[in-house]
Order: C-alpha cells, then structure tokens, then sequence
C-alpha cells in the first residue's frame, strides 16, 4: 500500500495557511531561508501552552510545595501532576505574555525557562533565544506571540495525529523554501514513502495483528521525516499497532525539529538522542526490528577516524564495524554497518539510501569491497532499487535505495533482486534547488510491486549472491633484461638513491666530514671500475654479467654491499625479450613488475580455466601468483540494464551534414549580400 497525503482537510489547511502566514510578519527582517528559525520553535511552544494549559494551576501549586525536594522526585511528581513526560513552572503562557507588550522578551525567556529538560532542550538547540533578541530589536517579537496566541491547538480540537502532519508540512514548506540547505536536513517525502513501502510490505501481516508492538530506528535522522512516514504507513495499516520510534541526529536545529515532531505527537522524545552515531551511539545495547536512513552522501569520517578505527581493531565483529572501513571521504558504507550491528537475532529488516558510489568503490581487499562481502556472503542483501536523477534537493545524481534483512523469506534466500526505477518520474513545474524530477504515487506503487512480485522483467533482474563475486588474480610475466656497461648506463647509476647515499652522513663535524669524503672516494673507484669493463658486448644472460662484474670489482679491491650491488645492476640493466629469464631462488623466475597485470574471474568460474582460454594463448609464458589472489565484491547496476543503441546509419549522417552545410552557405550568402 502507499501512503496517502497527510489529512487533506479544512482544519488542517486552515491552520497550515495560519501559521505559514505568521511567517509575512518576518518580511524584511528576516530571508525567506530563516523564517522556519521563528515559526518552528514558536509552534512547538504553543502547542505545548495548550497542552499543558488544563493541569497549569496545579502543576503551579505542587511546585511551591516540593521546592525543597529532590530533583529527580520533584520531576516525577510534577509530571504527574502535569499528565505529560514534560512540564512548566513558570507563571507565564501564551495568554500572560500578551498582557505585557513591553516586557515580552524578559517574560518569554523566563516561560521557556519554566519547562523540563527534554523541552527546554527543543528550544536551546533551535536557538530560539537569539531569535528573541533579534526579534525584539526589531519590534517584531510581541507581534508574533501574538499572532501565535490566537491559534488554537488544543489536544481536543487538534489530535496528535493532525499536529504532527501540520508540523511536518511546515517543516516541508520551510525546507523548500530553502533550497541551498534543504538537502542537509530534508530528504524528499515521496523517496521516504518508497523507501517505508519497500521496508514495511514484507512484514504486512505482522503489522496487521491488534496490539502488535515494533521498534523503528534511523542513526541520521535529521528532522525525522523517515520516522514520521513508517508511523502513518503503520497507522493507515493498523490503527491498534505501535511503532516506537528511536533516532538520532548530529545537527542542532535537525535534531531539535525531530525531538520537537516527537513530543507534539505524544512519542518519547528522549527517545531522540544528539550526537555523531559513529562516535557517541545514542542507543547503544540497543537492537530495532526496522531500520530506516538517508544519510549525508559522501561524508568524511576523518573527525571520529580514531573512534572508528579503534573500534575495528579492537572489537572486530563484536564491534559495529568489524568487516572494514571505507575511505575517508565517504562513510555510507559506516551507516549500514552500524545499523546492521543493530538487527535483532529473531529478524530485523532497514532500507537506506546511497549515491552509486557503495556500490563499486575499492578494488578487491579494500574496505568497502570487504564490506559488501560480509554483506553478500551472510545473505542480508535483498534488493536495491535505482532511483531517478535531479530527484534531491542539493544533488542531481543517481540515487539506489538498499534494502536488507537478516530473515529473507524462502524464495529469496540466496538472492538479490536488482530494480531499475530510473525512469519512473515526472518532472516539476518548478524545480527547488537541484530536485527536478518528482516521483508520483504511481511511481511508488509500480516499484513497491515489481519488488514484492520478485520476478524477473524488464525492470527487475534476480541474481545470486555470488554473482556479485570474483577473484582478482595476479598475472606475471618473466623478467628479462640485458645488461652493458656503456657510458650512458653507468651515468644513470650516479643518479640512483643508494648510490648517492654512499656519500652521506649522519654525523656532524669534522666526523662527518670524514665520512662524506670516504664515501666520494668509494664512488669514484666503484665508477673507474665499470669504466674499466668493455662497453661491448650487451649481455642477456644476468649470472654471465654478474661473473664478469665481480671481477672487474674484485681487481679494484672492491668488496660491495647487496644493496650498492642491486643499484648496480639495475643502473647496468634494461628490459629485453630476447633476454634469458631472470630467475631467484630455486630457479623460479622473477617477475617483470612493469608487466604485471590482473584479470577478475567470477566466483562462479574456475580461475585456472578462465587463465587457460583467456590469458595463456596469448601470453604462454605467464602464470598466477596465488598468494596475490584476493576475492571482491562489486555491484555493477548500470551494467545489467544497459541497452545498446545502435549507431545512426552513415548515410543518414551524411544527409544532416549536407544539409547542414547547405543551410550555412544560404546564411553567408544573406550576410554577404
């Protein structure tokens, strides 16, 4: 099924249109990009005045009398009194504070200061007292209490269910209003419906049982738009159903919108923590049944890099990012691990959303092909779903939707199905920053088909998981060089780092000096004795020229390390294929690292058959280096759906041209004429 628009009515139209219109007030003062800064925190204010509004003379009464009680008892038994999981002890609410247009900004900051913690931690993390005083500077501050005094949103004429959709449209509006910063904080609501259908129609008939309880998390939640579209996929479903919702958010103002959108609709908002989900996890311990996330696209790690990496090291899988980690400058693939170290053992589904870049990046042994291994390999893959491009707000770029689960049903086992949805759009009147495009509900709902169907068609593709597999192999090929002693060889030798060294040191002084002298000597007599060995004849066999330069040295009186015997012969040396073949130890050969190549053999594939039919008729002195060989993981979407366009036929192409140029020459000859 697919979410319907949120309560498409008079009284939630009429008190939408209200408060966007409070917004006309800020004109001038404030960029249209700010006003949510006012409206936002000032909704939530209000609409906590009215819900606390019947049980505000008692909750006023018990304080005075606990004054001198413990914190923690005094919070208790004022909640209670209360009937929320929030409080105010101020004098103060909407109605008082009209009654003193010159005290307004000294009244509203000792109202905001009367609440508990988790509301007061709403309104510090909005910042709303800078508001205030820029508000107040500019004679605007009354004016807006005002108007905010005269909406009504009481719990009895607007139920939680209907404030929190008016809370998220104004969110909606005020996103897109901001177009620069939009896609920070706001990812489209029609990619969220998809991304609940996907995640949530699988489990249709659990969530349809009375009274069932699930638990959903989302480790970047921003303003938490997924959380609030799997509550209303769930009520639409089930009304007696509870989705307890967890998230958390690093970004102040997201996370206060989020924790704010949880308190108006009477969820837990301590259930929203603030911080870096990588290195503060806010719900540590803590496993969910469904997991939802759009996390930022491409984002360095490099500030909670030790965390990360000391948590890999030392904790390995029993940790959250035991199977690697990616890049620097991209830690999407740190999301997913650490939402899949939060699965529960009797099943957990999540769906996220990347750029294309998990689903290649790192060759073979890297960290990101490690971790799709252990993704693959443990069977938790189940579909990714390409998305539209232009189709966020601060990027144009193709977007792919993972969906992932550690209790796929029977006929999936094993499997991952691959759907194209790229061209399911249409484009927007008006575009809003970089979104162009709009997925329609008609959109969704094909999706949401094509991937419950799970059969293959033409936009829909199964594969098994080792599909997605290969070996990297190493392919070498002998070294063959020849060797001469000629002038422009031994000069190169006077370039080479060892050679050089020879006359350095470490030691300062006279000490020093002593040692670089020695070591210009030893150089002058190691090149008198290579200028003393025949120019002529190139030797192609290396234990023949090394015979022969041991004596050339050995008449010097020269005894020579490894290493300045390695520079020697490198400096000596050049490639040749009608060389003999350098071999080491055992007779083995060596390998020419300039010719050194590598191929991928699927896993489905033998590797020393593959290397026999593509690799050994044309070079029939290679082999593999088994202890290079490393197994990779990589999911090449566009491949599997790409359709070839046959070339225009030259003759066509020649017509265009001709007419074309025909079309020129008639304007030249208007110009010229």
């Amino acid at each position: 099924m697919v979410i319907a628009s949120p309560h498409d009515t008079v009284t939630f139209r009429e008190l939408t249109g209200f408060i966007w219109s409070v917004a006309d007030l800020l004109r001038g003062d404030y960029k249209q990009a700010d006003y949510g800064k006012v409206i936002l925190p000032l909704t939530v204010l209000r609409r906590l005045d009215c819900v606390l509004e019947p049980t505000k003379p008692q909750v006023l009464a018990r304080a005075d009398q606990m004054q001198g009680a413990a914190p923690a008892l005094r919070e208790e038994a004022l909640k209670r009194v209360a009937g929320q999981p929030f409080y105010n002890t101020s004098k103060f609410d909407f109605e008082r504070l009209k009654g003193a247009p010159n005290d307004i900004a000294a009244n509203l900051r000792n109202y905001i200061n009367g609440f508990s913690g988790a509301a007061r931690d709403i309104l510090e993390r909005f910042r709303f007292d800078q508001q205030i005083a820029k508000l107040d500077e500019a004679n605007l501050l009354y004016l807006v209490v005002r108007r905010f005094a005269e909406i009504d949103l009481h719990p009895g004429r607007v139920p939680n269910e209907m404030m929190g959709s008016i809370f998220e449209e104004l969110i909606r509006r005020f996103s897109e209003a901001s177009n620069e910063t939009a896609g920070e904080h706001f990812t489209p609501r029609e990619v969220i419906r998809l991304m609940v259908n996907l995640l949530l129609t699988e489990d249709d008939d659990t969530l349809s049982r009375p009274g069932v309880v699930k638990t959903l998390y989302d480790p970047a939640a921003g303003t938490g738009g997924m959380l609030s579209v799997a509550q209303d996929w769930v009520r639409e479903h089930n009304r007696k159903a509870d989705l307890q919702v967890f998230g958390q958010e690093l970004n102040d103002e997201s996370y206060a919108i989020c924790k704010a959108d949880m308190l108006i609709k009477g969820q837990n908002p301590e259930n929203i923590a603030r911080g870096n989900s990588f290195s503060e996890d806010g719900h540590a311990g803590r496993t969910f049944d469904y997991m939802l996330s759009n996390p930022p696209f491409g984002v360095d790690w490099k500030k909670v890099q030790k965390v990360v990496e000391d948590e890999h090291k030392t904790m390995g899988y029993a940790g959250r990012f035991g199977a690697g980690t990616p890049r620097i400058n991209d830690g999407s693939l740190l999301f997913l691990q650490h939402m899949l170290s939060k699965m529960k053992r009797e099943g957990s589904r999540l769906a996220i959303v990347f750029n294309g870049s998990p689903l290649f990046s790192g060759d073979a042994g890297s960290g990101e092909s490690e971790i799709r291994r252990w993704i693959l390999e443990n069977d938790w893959l189940e579909a990714i779903v390409a998305l539209p491009d232009q189709l966020f707000y601060n990027t144009g770029i193709h977007t792919y939707v993972w969906v992932l689960t550690n209790r796929k049903s029977a006929r999936r086992r094993g499997k991952v199905q691959l759907i194209n949805g790229a061209d399911l759009f249409h484009k927007m009147r008006k575009s809003l920053g970089n979104k162009r495009n709009e997925m329609g509900s008609a959109h969704i709902a094909e999706i949401t088909r094509i991937h419950g169907e799970f059969a293959e068609g033409p936009r829909s593709k199964t594969f098994d998981n080792e599909d997605f597999g290969y070996r990297k192999i190493t392919v070498e090929r002998p070294l063959r060089l020849n060797f001469q002693a000629s002038p422009e060889r031994i000069a190169r030798l006077e370039e080479e780092r060892t050679f050089q060294g020879l006359a350095t040191s470490k030691k300062k002084g006279e000490r020093g000096q002593q040692e670089i002298e020695e070591g210009r000597r030893l150089q002058e007599r190691i090149l008198a004795a290579l200028r003393s060995m025949a120019p002529e004849p190139v030797y192609r066999s290396r234990p023949e020229f090394k015979r022969v330069l041991k004596r050339a040295l050995d008449e010097a009186g020269l005894s020579l390390p490894a290493p300045v015997q390695k520079a020697i012969l490198s400096a000596l040396s050049e490639c040749d294929e009608t060389a003999a073949v350098c071999t080491g130890k055992g007779g083995a050969p060596e390998p020419d690292t300039d010719l050194r190549d590598t191929e991928n053999v699927p896993l489905t594939e033998d590797v020393h058959a593959y290397f026999e039919r593509e690799v050994r008729p044309f070079l029939p002195d290679a082999w593999i280096d088994e202890d290079r060989t490393r197994i990779g993981y990589e999911i090449p979407f566009t491949r599997h759906f790409y359709e070839y366009t046959p070339l225009r036929p030259l003759e066509e192409i020649e017509a265009e041209i001709r007419e074309l140029e025909a079309e020129i020459e008639g304007m030249l000859e208007e110009v010229l004429a």
